[in-house]
């Protein structure tokens, strides 16, 4: 036993955490994004939960916040629908999830397509079949779409 114990080994203890090893990563997310949600989604207490921030970030977000609350509802829609809308390469990434899927999801997929996704891909057809999808194919072949899409 002495002998295995000099070949194994010995234990160390673990380095007390340092105050950068603690800390929370820095915002993956530009702060200008951050007060458009907030703005939306929480109006009432959008200054409440900005001001949790770091001093300096509270700060800019803040203001981020009172120039968001005083566009007008349609300007400030239009700017989440850039923000957080369909992807630049959105029609790519669709189209090479309909190249690789098989033929029964493909089908499925091109029936859920919003028309002017559809007109993309006149090389497919959807099927004029009416026969009843699985409910499990059309939850997937819509996540897909999703997932293609943002």
């Amino acid at each position: 036993m002495r002998m295995a114990r000099k070949l194994l080994p010995s234990r160390k203890e673990a380095p007390q955490a340092t105050v950068a090893d603690v800390t929370l990563p820095a915002l993956s997310l530009p702060l200008e994004r951050i007060a458009l949600v907030v703005c939306v989604l929480a109006r009432e207490r959008a200054a409440e939960l900005l001001g949790g921030l770091v001093d300096a970030e509270a700060g800019r977000a803040l203001r981020h916040l009172e120039r968001f609350a005083a566009m007008p509802s349609a300007q400030r829609q239009a700017k989440v629908s850039v923000e957080f809308g369909e992807r630049t390469d959105a029609a790519n990434r669709l189209a090479l999830f309909l190249e690789a899927a098989p033929e029964a999801l493909r089908q499925e997929a091109l029936r859920g397509l919003p028309l002017y996704h559809r007109s993309r891909f006149p090389q497919w057809e959807p099927s004029t079949s009416q026969s009843e999808a699985t409910p499990v194919l059309t939850a997937l072949a819509e996540r897909r779409i999703r997932e293609a899409l943002r």
